[in-house]
């Protein structure tokens, strides 16, 4: 048995169980980091939301093409029946996600924008007692409304409130972009759960090549951006933040318990408030500071709770 393989069917508290559950960290804490710069990328590119969504699904699509050349792994793209439907739906979803992902950034910040987008678990959760008539629990619905309060003030909403400036018009827009954008990735959430055979980074792909169809009337119709610095840091939005990130992240996934990986979920957004104060002198306020916290504690009751509802 090779080393992968026993590392897989390695016993709790085992050292090969160990090991994996410490690269499983590693990758999510890579990952997350990669993901925490993408907000620069799309600000020092300088083109707009339509255009850094086509090249993100054009790089994007090349990059995990190389990967599925590169593992051999080509029949995880073959789809038919409900699992195509599904990808072909999440991939015109994920490109209208991206778009208002982008546009919340342009009107807020990135790391307003990346932290109103984070309440979606919770959005899920809600989504998931409504349709299909899942069991919330007590705990859980105390950690939706704490994570609704922390949104409150993660997004800047109660320092406007009470200094009683409230916000510009642009900017409460960007706020109502980036929670519209995290009712679509809840969405999307919910049809990768429902959709049978189809791999995390198959998905991925999918809309990566959906994306790239859909848009591609965009530069054609408006231009092409200058060659020169713009294209370097377009592409890496689709090979960075698409391609690697989505690599190194599901990686993880795989090695981890749900406990953790909501947990380490959070890397994401913390790192994007970060790169925002290093890069650009865009701190939180104290309060919004609160509200981030207020949130990941909530994040991790939540993902706590589903873990032990799985082992039970």
């Amino acid at each position: 048995m090779n080393n992968a393989a026993a590392s897989l069917s390695a016993p709790p508290g085992s050292d090969a169980h160990a090991a994996r559950e410490r690269s499983g960290l590693w990758l999510m804490v890579a990952g997350g980091l990669m993901l925490g710069t993408l907000g620069v990328f799309l600000e020092e590119a300088g083109q707009s939301p339509l255009m850094a969504v086509w090249f993100r699904c054009a790089f994007g699509l090349l990059a995990l093409t190389a990967w599925f050349a590169a593992t051999r792994r080509w029949r995880e793209l073959q789809l038919s029946g409900a699992a195509r439907v599904a990808a072909v739906s999440a991939g015109v979803l994920a490109v209208l996600n991206w778009v208002l992902f982008f546009e919340a950034i342009e009107r807020t910040s990135i790391g307003v924008a990346t932290v109103v987008v984070h309440v979606q678990p919770f959005l899920v959760m809600a989504f998931g007692a409504w349709w299909w008539k899942e069991r919330i629990t007590r705990a859980q619905a105390i950690a939706a409304l704490a994570a609704l309060i922390g949104l409150a003030l993660a997004s800047g909403w109660v320092d406007g409130a009470l200094s009683g400036a409230g916000g510009s018009s642009s900017y409460l827009w960007g706020i109502g972009l980036a929670l519209l954008n995290s009712v679509g990735y809840a969405a999307l959430t919910l049809i990768a759960h429902r959709a049978r055979g189809l791999s995390p980074l198959a998905l991925a792909w999918w809309q990566c090549a959906v994306g790239a169809l859909v848009l591609v009337w965009w530069p054609l119709t408006q231009g092409w951006p200058p060659m020169g610095p713009a294209w370097a840091w377009l592409a890496g939005l689709g090979v960075i933040h698409t391609g690697i990130a989505y690599v190194v992240l599901y990686a993880g996934v795989a090695r981890l318990t749900a406990g953790r990986v909501a947990v380490l979920q959070f890397v994401y957004p913390a790192s994007a408030v970060g790169v925002d104060w290093l890069v650009y002198g865009r701190a939180l306020s104290a309060g919004q500071l609160v509200g981030v916290l207020v949130m990941l504690v909530a994040l991790v009751v939540v993902g706590m709770q589903k873990a032990a509802a799985r082992q039970a």
